[in-house]
């Protein structure tokens, strides 16, 4: 996956901020408008990432192997975004300042992707999601000694009860611990490590410079494998699944833009959430899945938590000394 709009939870939203109009400038026009299409899209991003997902089991369950889907996953999105983003159209944007730590992030962001559609085949979605939604949490826990950003007693707090929450969906020691559920957990922690190293290079390159090294160290990992992994689609439907995994990507990540161009992250982030309730509906309606009460108490407890860091973020923006 090029990101998830699940990182808009966890990364400052500080450059989403519309610029305030200084004194004699005017104030912005329809700003309640454009935040109400900002919310508009993200919640049309959230569709679209919850059908990627869908997509993604929907071929597990048709036998293709995760690693050809994960292929296709990047190479749709490349084509699609170099459309935009390339050399001619942008030039130096193969530039970077920070190649190993590119290449880092492009490691973590594929072995995200992967894990996370190997865990697809085994689990529900609404499962595999709720796990996801503690990549936040986890970011908000590495942030201290990784980039100097250390919590509050409170935002702590937060976080133990939020990981609480997904032990409550994993039941540890209840049963038998299914191994998917380590590759969600793993797809979790991946997440979170892109999304700290996506932090970092903001530092050094530029947005459009990222996307370009994502998919093309996607592409590159995935090539020397595929005569490996390669079988020929039976169908024209496990083509048409292969095509909108990276189409669904491309699409929620445009929308994902655009929404932020609109609205402050702080008030987009709440929609993101929503996701649970597309992938709630689409396991049921294309699997029959229906989420057992240890996953929807977890997933509460985990969006509850994932809320309160926002609101405590929140608070401390509007705490901070106008620049």
């Amino acid at each position: 996956m090029v990101g998830r709009g699940i990182a808009a939870v966890a990364m400052s939203a500080d450059e989403a901020e519309p610029r305030r109009a200084a004194p004699g400038e005017g104030v912005p026009a329809l700003p309640d408008r454009q935040r109400l299409v900002g919310i508009g899209l993200m919640c049309g991003t959230v569709l679209f990432f919850a059908g990627l997902d869908a997509s993604a089991k929907s071929l597990a369950r048709l036998g293709v192997d995760p690693l050809v889907t994960t292929f296709m996953r990047y190479a749709v999105s490349v084509a699609l975004i170099s459309v935009f983003v390339n050399p001619i159209t942008t030039p130096h944007v193969a530039r970077t300042r920070r190649l190993g730590l590119q290449i880092v992030r492009s490691l973590l962001l594929f072995g995200s992707t992967a894990l996370n559609f190997v865990a697809l085949r085994h689990l529900q979605l609404a499962e595999t999601l709720s796990i996801q939604f503690a990549a936040p949490l986890t970011v908000a826990l590495l942030a201290g000694p990784l980039l100097g950003e250390w919590s509050s007693p409170r935002r702590m707090a937060a976080i133990g009860v939020g990981f609480l929450g997904v032990l409550v969906i994993v039941r540890p020691g209840v049963g038998t611990l299914h191994p998917a559920v380590l590759c969600s957990l793993g797809n979790m922690l991946c997440y979170a490590l892109y999304i700290i190293t996506t932090r970092k290079l903001a530092a050094y390159d530029s947005t459009a410079t990222t996307m370009f090294y994502s998919g093309l160290s996607g592409v590159a990992l995935m090539s020397p494998l595929l005569p490996w992994i390669w079988t020929q689609p039976a169908s024209w439907l496990v083509w048409a699944l292969l095509c909108a995994v990276g189409l669904f990507g491309t699409l929620g990540h445009w929308l994902l833009v655009l929404a932020h161009a609109r609205a402050p992250a702080n008030v987009l982030a709440p929609f993101i959430y929503t996701q649970l309730l597309w992938s709630v509906l689409l396991g049921y309606l294309i699997f029959g899945d229906v989420p057992n009460r240890f996953t929807v108490t977890g997933a509460a407890i985990v969006v509850a938590s994932g809320l309160y860091l926002l609101a405590q973020e929140r608070v401390r923006r509007e705490r901070r000394p106008p620049a």
